[in-house]
């Protein structure tokens, strides 16, 4: 999976940006932490939820159960508006 190219990623101090291009099926901004920002670098390119939540475990300290709950969040958040190619 990763992210459609309908959409890009803007990071303005220290937050995640996602913004849809006029071709995207969400007209909208999505907006998100350190967290978020990490995932959707990691959907830049074709990617599994395993590689995502080890992206995550470099970068933070924290319990690997609570980081994949994280990525399953945002994951089916990104599907709902589109913004995911299988």
């Amino acid at each position: 999976m990763k992210l459609h190219n309908t959409f890009l990623i803007y990071d303005v101090s220290g937050e995640t940006m996602l913004i849809p291009t006029s071709a995207a099926p969400f007209h909208g901004l999505g907006e998100g932490n350190q967290t978020v920002g990490v995932i959707l670098k990691c959907l830049q390119k074709d990617t599994t939820e395993e590689a995502i939540v080890d992206a995550l475990a470099a970068a933070f300290d924290g319990s690997r159960e609570e980081m994949a709950e994280d990525v399953r969040s945002v994951i089916a958040k990104l599907r709902k508006i589109g913004a995911i190619e299988e």
